[in-house]
């Protein structure tokens, strides 16, 4: 097996000269180039490993790459590309793309780069070698000049966030930085009090509170750890009850969420809205402190890449600070708009969406550091590991419960989640996140509850996977079926949406007619004519249930909710 980079003899030329030349971390790199061009498919060192340069190489060169550089291997495709994965490890290079087109050349490839020590970058097969190669070089050429962009940005991110935890707390939030610098607000109705007033207007909180609140040793308390601290009203001095929760990367405080009681009360939910906000909020300060401007959507690409089995278990455990080897469960969660049809809803329904998806980070981020989030077409996943091994199911659904009341309530709209099998480790992932998308899609359909696991919809989940069977199998459907709906059609009769009543009605004629609201007699002439049609034999058990199959698929058709 190859050495790994880091045993290297080059390694202390490589610090020696890091002064040098300019460097950029592999994540930020990622993060400039990173989607639709490349995909993570291994980081055995993780993401902060410094590139240095970019080399091409062709399969009838050596590697020739040197310590840190990122190798573009041209000409060579999949497995073919092994031998110089291995070399530019031996090598010492950062990172190496390779053109993968198959799933088991990605994975042939993966294991080569995990042995010997190198980050693997898939590049699509669309993307040009001279677009990539430009991209990657002028970040690198940029390293030193980033530390300072996007910090508008980011506080328009701030800003959204500090929204979100108003409606989650029923207060008043301001985000301010370790000098008491306000970075953001929530917008308010509300009557402000004194301080909020002068912080927002000055920028900063009025010296005389802020002396107070040190003497009080506030500020100690905030900087010390993830605790909430609550400030009593000061009435003589116009300012109101509030609560704040200092905001930290490991022991380095970053700032503090504060928030001022409005009219009424907090909610009792505060404190916890509180601490997962932090964790939230530290994602984007860390962007403004380091050249890593995109740090909380590299963390959903994580997510996204290792639900699509794209990179490995591993190098995900290892940025997010997670065990691959606990209990993990992945979450979908999706909002169903009362009316998808109308165009001029769109734009309200895709802020619905983001201001749910903003909501979910931060009660994920309360309940785990290490929790994911990522946004797929209108479905929203949760990654949560390092559960607990004897109650991960009864824990997740408790946090999942949590989530989609806070955010029927906050939305005003109907919102569903699916809570996938608990996987042994993050390896896993991908079969939690297929069984979590299959309970979302039935429960699309027939299922009223808001949240479900496997074993609340299993007999709906079976159903719905058979009716895919027949939609894309159309030699397996009955002909006789489809003149049924031709004479539906053309008569303006109702004999297939009577058949299925019967049938779903295990054969009880009163009760199908009631639920169809016609007399027993029409139904029972309705139920003959269709035999008529058709030639179907009620009488035989497999020809009721082949029909009650295909005449569910047809109304599902009919009103759109087929996937």
């Amino acid at each position: 097996m190859d050495c790994p980079v880091e045993q290297h003899p080059g390694a202390v030329e490589a610090a020696a000269r890091g002064t040098e030349a300019a460097a950029v971390p592999l994540r930020q790199l990622l993060i400039a180039v990173g989607e639709p061009l490349v995909d993570v498919l291994a980081a055995p060192r993780g993401f902060d490993v410094e590139v240095r340069d970019i080399v091409i190489v062709d399969p009838e060169e050596d590697s020739g790459a040197g310590i840190g550089d990122l190798v573009l291997v041209i000409g060579a495709r999949g497995r073919s590309a092994a031998r110089l994965v291995r070399a530019a490890a031996r090598e010492g290079a950062a990172a190496v793309a390779v053109k993968v087109e198959a799933d088991q050349d990605a994975r042939a490839l993966r294991e080569t780069a995990v042995d010997g020590g190198i980050a693997l970058l898939g590049v699509r097969p669309e993307v040009r070698w001279e677009q990539l190669e430009s991209l990657a070089r002028s970040t690198v050429d940029n390293a030193r000049l980033t530390s300072e962009a996007d910090v508008g940005e980011a506080q328009g991110d701030l800003f959204a966030l500090a929204q979100t935890v108003a409606s989650m707390t029923e207060g008043i939030v301001s985000i301010e930085d370790t000098a008491n610098r306000v970075l953001a607000y929530s917008r308010s109705d509300d009557e402000v009090d004194e301080l909020r007033r002068l912080s927002i207007l000055g920028r900063r909180g009025p010296e005389s509170y802020l002396a107070m609140l040190r003497q009080w040793g506030v500020y100690q308390r905030l900087r010390s750890g993830e605790e909430v601290v609550r400030i009593d009203e000061r009435p003589d001095m116009g300012i109101r009850r509030r609560m704040a929760v200092g905001i930290h990367a490991g022991s380095q405080p970053l700032g503090t969420i504060w928030v001022q009681e409005g009219t009424g009360p907090l909610t009792e939910r505060s404190e916890q809205a509180l601490l997962g906000a932090a964790r939230v909020a530290a994602l984007h300060l860390i962007r403004q402190r380091t050249e890593a401007t995109a740090a909380p959507r590299f963390r959903e690409n994580l997510l996204t890449g290792l639900l699509d089995s794209r990179i490995d278990a591993d190098s995900v455990a290892d940025n997010i600070g997670a065990d691959a080897t606990k209990p993990s469960v992945v979450v979908v969660l999706t909002l169903r708009p009362h009316d998808q049809s109308a165009a001029s809803d769109r734009s309200e329904i895709e802020l619905q969406r983001a201001e749910m998806t903003s909501l979910i980070s931060v009660h994920a981020a309360a309940y785990r550091r290490s929790a994911l989030v990522t946004t797929i077409g209108s479905r929203v996943y949760v990654l949560l590991p390092d559960l607990p091994e004897r109650s991960a199911e009864s824990a997740v659904l408790g946090l999942t419960q949590e989530i989609v009341t806070a955010a029927t309530n906050q939305l005003r709209a109907r919102v569903q989640a699916g809570i996938g099998s608990v996987a042994s480790g993050l390896g896993e992932v991908v079969v939690s996140r297929t069984d979590a998308d299959r309970i979302l899609d039935a429960m699309a359909h027939d299922v009223d509850s808001s949240v479900a696991t496997i074993a609340d919809v299993r007999s709906q989940v079976l159903v719905s996977e058979v009716l895919t069977l027949l939609r894309d199998s159309e030699r397996v459907r009955d002909p006789r079926l489809a003149a049924l709906s031709r004479h539906d059609a053309d008569h303006g009769s109702e004999l297939g949406r009577s058949l299925l009543a019967y049938l779903e009605a295990f054969g009880d004629v009163r009760g199908a007619s009631e639920t169809l609201h016609v007399h027993p007699n029409t139904l029972r002439y309705r139920i003959r004519r269709a035999g008529e049609i058709t030639g179907i034999d009620l009488g035989r058990s497999s020809e009721r249930l082949c029909t009650h199959l295909q005449l569910l698929l047809a109304q599902r058709g009919s009103t759109g909710a087929a996937r």
